[in-house]
């Protein structure tokens, strides 16, 4: 599995996790840009559907108890794999919170189909290779109903003209670090969701773009609506 292979340091050592949940920590990681992508995260979660809403897999950092509180009186369903992520989640939770655990891979989710009215992919993707990116984005159309939305926090498109990327040290430092991000740079998601979709009868549209730090980073809204018959 290549979350133990690849990132069982970053996710899976309790060290680690200890460590990387530092709000500093995880802001330093991200070039300091961890509140912007938190705030405009949250700013598309308030404009799209709340009724039943999905965090697929758990992320480091106040991202999940601040979900919790904007779906108030809505529950937060969260699913990871590994269950020291989903006992830190649960650490973080008030006692007036409301959260759904399950533990379940994200390739192969054990919820019904057209369950969900949003689901929430923060910094998920990039750490994926490309077949298991695939069948996570299968299931999240499979389980999201037409009408919901998906919220993808992540990197931009190849960013050749970002000093991140162009300055070799620091792209070097990036991808070894990321062995997949290569590949996820060069992925043409909204494309590769209309193709995992329409086997479920569904296409997605891009509803809303925000691009940060120079286009480095960006979060996008996408709406899964029914495909129409001619296509």
């Amino acid at each position: 599995m290549y979350l133990v292979r690849y990132y069982w340091w970053a996710y899976l050592w309790p060290k680690a996790v200890w460590f990387f949940d530092h709000q500093v920590i995880i802001n330093a990681i991200l070039f300091g840009q961890y509140k912007k992508l938190m705030k405009h995260t949250l700013v598309r979660l308030k404009k799209a559907p709340l009724e039943r809403v999905l965090q697929l897999t758990c992320v480091y950092g106040s991202l999940t108890p601040n979900l919790m509180r904007e779906l108030k009186p809505h529950p937060l369903h969260m699913t990871d794999v590994a269950l020291v992520q989903l006992k830190l989640a649960q650490s973080k939770m008030l006692p007036e919170d409301e959260m759904l655990v399950t533990r379940m891979n994200a390739e192969s989710l054990g919820y019904k189909s057209d369950v969900f009215s949003t689901i929430v992919l923060f910094f998920l993707l990039h750490e994926m290779p490309h077949e298991a990116r695939c069948n996570t984005l299968a299931e999240s159309m499979r389980t999201l109903k037409q009408g919901g939305s998906l919220i993808i926090t992540e990197y931009g498109v190849l960013p050749i003209k970002h000093w991140l990327y162009r300055f070799p040290l620091t792209r070097i430092i990036i991808t070894r670090l990321e062995p997949f991000l290569e590949s996820f740079w060069h992925e043409d998601i909204e494309a590769l969701l209309n193709e995992l979709a329409r086997p479920f009868g569904k296409k997605v549209e891009v509803v809303s773009h925000q691009n940060i730090f120079s286009s480095f980073y960006g979060v996008t809204e996408f709406r899964v609506t029914e495909m129409p018959e001619s296509e």
